[in-house]
This record gives structure tokens, C-alpha cells and sequence, in this order.
């Protein structure tokens, strides 16, 4: 209840003109200048993507990184882009808003640039974006009629004044994001990929830029989204998490993750993905027999 108190708060304050400038945003320190330009221009981009709170937790993931003597500049570079990048996801409300900002509406309310495309979601990832307290029982209703994976095209128009009032109202509902499934999902998604992030560097730590990386693997929205999360969460959960439980042997994380990622393609069965990752777990069981019987042989009587 506290949520939707302080979402109808902020919703207040936008109507006012007030803004979250009491929040302080002040970058981890040690920064090196690359990296420092690098958080700041994430900064204001999660500022205008959600608001000032946004960006705190995106400079309190920084930080934890950022004093670590087992990452490099280049390392934390990567971890900012990327994670600056999955903090924005794009959903109907983001994609508004990037309508908005490529028309570069003017004072006159004309658009300077055209501005008029369709986007393909899936109808339960547009529900998503909704607060769940509005969003659960529809998405129910759509699951029970069996039409929550429907297609649903949105079209995001700034070539008029309707299609600039609409992007303007959709883009106004970032004020809810924060209440959403979808936001809810992809804060345990960015932690989730940070904690591999440092399970590896202290179980594997030569295969680290490959687990960085597997970030990129998520993006965009509709279909392609979901398969790139489903592709994703099949890899590390059957390849990297064992690796780091120590109940796989793997003497190359990284070349495997680059050879699961190959055959991640856009497939609802994941068909060949799990022929891969099939074949990479019977290889490193292969080589781990003969050696698990030379030592019960090295250790009899």
C-alpha cells in the first residue's frame, strides 16, 4: 500500500511541477575519467527514463564494483554500459518516450522530425508495464481465455497533434513503472546477472567478460525479448551456475558459453540450444570419468 501511496505522491508532484531533486546522486569515488563520464551520462539517462531514485540504485550497483581490486577500468566500463542499458528496458512507455525526444516537438507543438512507427509486444507484456494491482487480474482474465501470448501492435505516431497527446500520455506512465510486473522482473534480472558477475570472479574469474557479456543476449521487446530472457536463464542455469557449484567440470566456461550463445536462436522449444548444451555436458563428463577412475585406482589398495 505504501507503494501506491508514494507512486499517487509522485503522480501529485509532476501535476505540480515538483521534481525528486532531494535525492542525491553522487558517484561512488575513485572513479577513473573514463568510467566517471560513462556513469554520468547513465545517470541522466535513468533520470529521464524513470527519475532520481532510479539512478541512485543504478549508482548503488556501481558502487559495488567499483572499489574492487579484482576489476579493472575496462571491466567496470563494460558492467556500467550494460547494466545502464538493461535499466532502461524498453517498453511501451519507454518507447514514447524515445518518439517523443527523435520528434523534437517545438514550442509551436509541431514536430520537427516524422516520427510513425508500429511496434509488435506480446499482449501480457503491454499488461505488464500496468501496476500489478491492475495487471494481475487482467492478466488471469487473458491467461483462462488463452490469449496472453497474443500479438498486439502499438503504433507510436508523432506526426499530429493526437499522436503527440497519446506518446505524451504513455510517456507520462513511467510515473507507475515502478509498480509494474515487468519492473519488479527486471530488478531481479539485473541482480540476478550481477551476482554471476561475481560468483565468477570468484569462482572463474577467466571467464568473466563472457558472463558480462551474456547481458547482451536481452533486449529489444516482443518475441525477441522473451527468447533472448528464455535463451539466457537456460545457460546459466544449466551451464554456468553448475560450473560455479562445482558439480560440472568445465576447463573452458567461456568457450562453452560462446558455443550455447551460437546456438541461441529465436526457438520457442529451444531445440538446438539444448542439443548444444547437451553436447557440452557430455564432453565434460566424458573427461571427467577417466580421471575420477585413475584416482580411485591411484587411492586402492
Amino acid at each position: 500500500m505504501a507503494g501506491y501511496i508514494d507512486a499517487l505522491r509522485s503522480t501529485l508532484a509532476e501535476l505540480l511541477g515538483e521534481r525528486d531533486g532531494v535525492v542525491s546522486l553522487e558517484l561512488p569515488s575513485g572513479l577513473s575519467p573514463r568510467v566517471e563520464r560513462l556513469v554520468r551520462e547513465a545517470v541522466e539517462r535513468l533520470v529521464e527514463y524513470q527519475n532520481r531514485r532510479y539512478a541512485q540504485l543504478y549508482l548503488e550497483r556501481i558502487g559495488r564494483f567499483a572499489r574492487r581490486l579484482d576489476i579493472g577500468e575496462d571491466l567496470l566500463i563494460e558492467i556500467a554500459r550494460l547494466m545502464a542499458a538493461r535499466m532502461t528496458y524498453e517498453d511501451p512507455i519507454r518507447l514514447a518516450q524515445l518518439a517523443l525526444k527523435e520528434a523534437a516537438i517545438g514550442p509551436d507543438g509541431a514536430p520537427r522530425n516524422r516520427v510513425d512507427r508500429k511496434c509488435r509486444f506480446r499482449i501480457d507484456e503491454v499488461v505488464s508495464a500496468l501496476p500489478i494491482v491492475v495487471a494481475n487480474p487482467i492478466l488471469k482474465v487473458l491467461g483462462a481465455l488463452g490469449w496472453q501470448h497474443m500479438p498486439l501492435k502499438i503504433r507510436f505516431n508523432a506526426t499530429d497533434w493526437l499522436g503527440i497527446r497519446r506518446l505524451r500520455i504513455e510517456a507520462w506512465l513511467r510515473r507507475w513503472r515502478m509498480l509494474s510486473i515487468r519492473f519488479a522482473q527486471e530488478r531481479i534480472w539485473v541482480e540476478r546477472w550481477l551476482h554471476m558477475i561475481d560468483r565468477c570472479l570468484a569462482k572463474r574469474p577467466e571467464a568473466v567478460w563472457a558472463v558480462l557479456q551474456s547481458a547482451t543476449m536481452i533486449g529489444g521487446y516482443g518475441d525477441a525479448y522473451r527468447y533472448g530472457l528464455a535463451n539466457w536463464t537456460l545457460i546459466i542455469d544449466t551451464l554456468v551456475k553448475p560450473v560455479f557449484a562445482g558439480t560440472l567440470q568445465l576447463d573452458d566456461l567461456a568457450a562453452a558459453i560462446a558455443e550455447a550463445r551460437a546456438a541461441a536462436v529465436p526457438d520457442r522449444r529451444q531445440t538446438a540450444l539444448k542439443r548444444t548444451i547437451a553436447a557440452i555436458r557430455a564432453r565434460a563428463t566424458a573427461v571427467a570419468t577417466p580421471a575420477t577412475t585413475m584416482a580411485t585406482a591411484a587411492s586402492g589398495p
